[in-house]
């Protein structure tokens, strides 16, 4: 898996967000982490603090730029972005103190990367939901979808299993209802005899046009030039939705005051008010 990395200081971006939602959506469970206390009101810094936070571009970079731009610096704070195009590589440079936090993944993945690398990450507060969504490039509706149909997910376990729920919640195949986190084995009736490609989450919105549908990440479908609300043939539900993104630390890094002072601002009003207005129901806050 391979990633840029970009180090700089966010100066200027812009954002996007909203709450739309089509039909044949899944409501979720919540995950069995407990989830991260609400943040508290931003407090300023004694003096002036560099925090480095390892993220995707969008529309994680571009929340991250609205709060360098318009909050920190009345608190003291100045946040340097570190871009990352995968998802391996910004819990790799937290894990080994090369940023001092990350904000890109969902609790589940976060749980399992966790487990699968012996590392110690911990949530500090949710900022926003994407809603992951099935996309095409050939084919306008579902219902067009013929026998043996190419049909792309993401490779990693946790929205590979997501991706799938997705699929089964709009009448594409039938998942073994004791996995709470499927794979491709675990499917139990393909009535079309669906061809499923499994491919790093950043190449699905690439690979768009060689397949009959792809179920891409939120923030790749937007890298993609892709709007979630308007483009998607299906999204996920954002009720009891567990796959809420957070600003994530190593373990006993949580109250380190430029860490819980940059939690307080990703949850402000002002923050909700850019998600909401810049990205029309492709990005939803989570707090």
């Amino acid at each position: 898996m391979s990633s840029t990395i970009n180090r700089r200081k966010l100066i200027a971006f812009s954002a996007a967000a909203g709450s739309t939602l089509l039909p044949g959506s899944r409501a979720f469970a919540q995950d069995s982490t407990p989830a991260a206390s609400p943040a508290a009101e931003p407090v300023a810094l004694d003096e002036a603090t560099t925090i480095s936070v390892g993220a995707v571009p969008v529309p994680h970079g571009e929340i991250l730029q609205f709060v360098q731009d318009n909050l920190a610096g009345d608190y003291n704070l100045t946040i340097e972005t570190v871009e990352f195009t995968d998802y391996v590589q910004p819990n790799t440079a937290l894990d080994e103190g090369e940023l001092d936090a990350n904000f890109f993944q969902h609790l589940p993945y976060l749980e399992d990367f966790n487990e699968q690398h012996g590392t110690e990450l911990v949530p500090v507060v949710p900022v926003h939901i994407e809603p992951l969504g099935i996309y095409s490039d050939s084919i306008e509706s579902l219902d067009e979808i013929e026998d043996g149909a190419v049909v792309a997910i993401p490779n990693d376990v946790t929205n590979g299993g997501r991706a799938l729920k997705l699929l089964e919640d709009n009448g594409l195949l039938t998942l073994d209802p004791d996995v709470d986190n499927p794979t491709v084995i675990d499917i139990v009736d393909d009535p079309k005899g669906l061809e499923i490609v499994e491919l790093e989450a950043a190449q699905l919105g690439r690979s768009l046009p060689d397949t009959t549908i792809s179920v891409i990440n939120g923030n790749y479908a937007l890298e993609a030039d892709l709007t979630p609300a308007e483009d998607a043939l299906a999204l996920e539900s954002a009720e009891d939705n567990p796959y809420a993104n957070y600003l994530v630390v190593r373990e006993g890094d949580e109250e380190r005051p430029e860490v819980v002072l940059l939690g307080a601002l990703l949850n402000s009003d002002e923050v909700r008010g850019f998600i909401e207005e810049t990205f029309e129901g492709s990005v939803i806050p989570a707090f």
